[in-house]
């Protein structure tokens, strides 16, 4: 079996949730469900490569507004959106903001899934530069500590 990779899930349907849920299980990915911004914000985050599939309409704080308060708390999540009755300026926002993808539903399913793939490698990449940059701060005051002696 694969290592399991949380992708969360944000939309205000439950019936969404669920068969978003269910296609992810078929090709051996965990989900995490929310049916709000703010539910998931006073959750605990995941802490291995994740991403967000986001609905832009949502009740309180819109999935726009979400994107733009992660990144003020410096939450880099990579985001997938997803809307029934999107519109270019509002992919064009999202897209400017970092989102991986800007869906239509009803989804494809192989669409979707390309996308989350993607999300997932960005946010390993970063993770694994987050590593490498700790890695290298450690070394430098290492050294440091070491030539004052």
């Amino acid at each position: 079996m694969s290592e399991a990779r949380p992708v969360v899930v944000i939309d205000d349907d439950p019936d969404i949730r669920d068969a978003l849920q269910g296609l992810l299980e078929t090709v051996d990915l965990q989900a995490a469900l929310f049916s709000s911004a703010s539910e998931f914000l006073v959750s605990k985050h995941p802490k291995g490569p994740c991403c967000i599939v986001l609905d832009v309409r949502l009740p309180g704080l819109s999935g726009l507004d979400f994107q733009q308060e992660l990144a003020l708390e410096d939450i880099p999540i990579p985001i997938i959106f997803i809307t029934g009755r999107g519109d270019i300026p509002m992919s064009v926002r999202a897209m400017k903001a970092g989102a991986v993808e800007f869906l239509t539903k009803p989804l494809r399913d192989q669409d979707l899934l390309d996308a989350i793939h993607a999300a997932l490698r960005r946010d390993r990449s970063r993770l694994e530069e987050e590593r490498n940059a700790a890695d290298l701060r450690r070394r430098h005051e290492s050294l440091r500590l070491a030539s004052a002696r």
